[in-house]
């Protein structure tokens, strides 16, 4: 199955472009991801977890860069997963580039998906799988603009004259404390479908009144 998704980022295509290469420190965002290893500058190993109510998936799996135009702010990347317990896999290919948009950018992501064994019995319906992906690209932006907007610099404050401060008070200011990216909490499947199911009410009702 294919489907599209895109996200606004509040930085010009070059800045947004930078962040988002940086792998090590954009992964944490994405809903349920884990990074657990950098194997080269293009391969990298990962852990996804999902809940589905009772059901709870874990997948283990590598992603690679195939290409990456950073003239045109392009990239295509390769990603297969196993269920750790045998329940099946996924392998997809995910083509996203940037755009201007606005006073900031535009993310578009291509996606080409296919589940295997049981794992395909829960994502019955290429429906379904677009909803759930639009809601995890979502939570993936809005975590990646906290990130970028705890980044920015704070306006500078007004320099305190020194002559007023006590000698003995004077203590030179912290250095800034380097930037850690926490891994994200697993996917809430069950809230997910929830709003999927929401999703789907509310279509049907529109098509019923016209």
């Amino acid at each position: 199955m294919e489907f599209d998704n895109a996200f606004e980022v509040p930085l010009p295509p070059g800045p947004a472009w930078a962040i988002l290469m940086d792998i090590e420190r954009v992964a944490p965002c994405m809903p349920g991801a884990t990074l657990t290893e950098k194997v080269d500058d293009r391969t990298y190993k990962g852990k996804v977890g999902v809940r589905l109510g009772p059901v709870s998936l874990s997948f283990a799996g590598v992603a690679k860069f195939e290409e990456i135009d950073d003239a045109n702010f392009t990239a295509r990347v390769s990603a297969s997963g196993t269920d750790a317990k045998g329940r099946g896999g996924a392998n997809s290919k995910v083509t996203f580039r940037i755009e201007p948009s606005g006073a900031g950018s535009q993310v578009l992501v291509h996606t080409e998906l296919s589940l295997s064994g049981a794992v395909a019995q829960y994502g019955r319906g290429a429906g379904m799988i677009q909803e759930v992906s639009a809601q995890l690209i979502k939570q993936f932006a809005a975590s990646l603009r906290a990130l970028i907007e705890a980044d920015m610099p704070a306006a500078p404050a007004e320099a305190p004259v020194m002559s007023e401060i006590p000698a003995w008070r004077a203590v030179p200011p912290s250095p800034p404390r380097p930037f850690q990216a926490q891994p994200a909490k697993p996917i809430s499947g069950f809230s997910l479908m929830l709003r999927v199911l929401w999703s789907s009410i509310r279509r049907l009702f529109s098509s019923a009144r016209t």
